[in-house]
């Protein structure tokens, strides 16, 4: 009997100064003004825009300057402003997706922000590698949007 490989999810959390209704948006359609193109994108500091397509089944990709499309994830939750899940897969590159929810929960006047980023058994040759680099990466990048958000 083989034994089922668990890899436990990152996950991380930030509360910011703001509504749920403004942290769903800031981080949906205003992703442009705090995500670090420059050092977390396809195409570096030349990103023109950060697209969450609202809905299930569209896609969150950014542009380049020349209107290239670099795909980053496709929604497979939309519940605003509360939930979204994405099926993290940049460029298509990997065979299967991992999953990002986040979840945006009232915490009196500011709003709770939880990650989960999982799946990490669907792509277990490469894993242990991916999950480190995503779990300090989300911890910077929920960082900067803590900021955005609560400036």
């Amino acid at each position: 009997m083989s034994e089922s490989l668990v890899i436990e999810a990152v996950r991380k959390t930030v509360t910011v100064d703001c509504t749920v209704d403004e942290a769903f948006r800031v981080f949906t359609s205003d992703a442009l003004s705090w995500w670090p193109v420059a050092t977390h994108s396809i195409h570096g500091e030349g990103v023109t825009a950060i697209v969450f397509e609202a809905r299930e089944g569209g896609e969150v990709y950014e542009l380049s300057p020349g209107g290239e499309k670099g795909h980053w994830a496709t929604v497979i939750g939309w519940e605003p402003p509360s939930r979204l899940v994405l099926a993290w897969n940049i460029l298509e590159r990997e065979a299967v997706a991992t999953e990002v929810e986040i979840r945006f929960l009232p915490d009196g006047a500011r709003t709770r922000i939880e990650l989960e980023h999982r799946g990490w058994e669907a792509i277990a040759e490469e894993a242990a590698s991916k999950r480190s680099d995503y779990d300090t990466g989300w911890e910077h990048i929920l960082g900067l949007y803590g900021e955005r958000t609560s400036a």
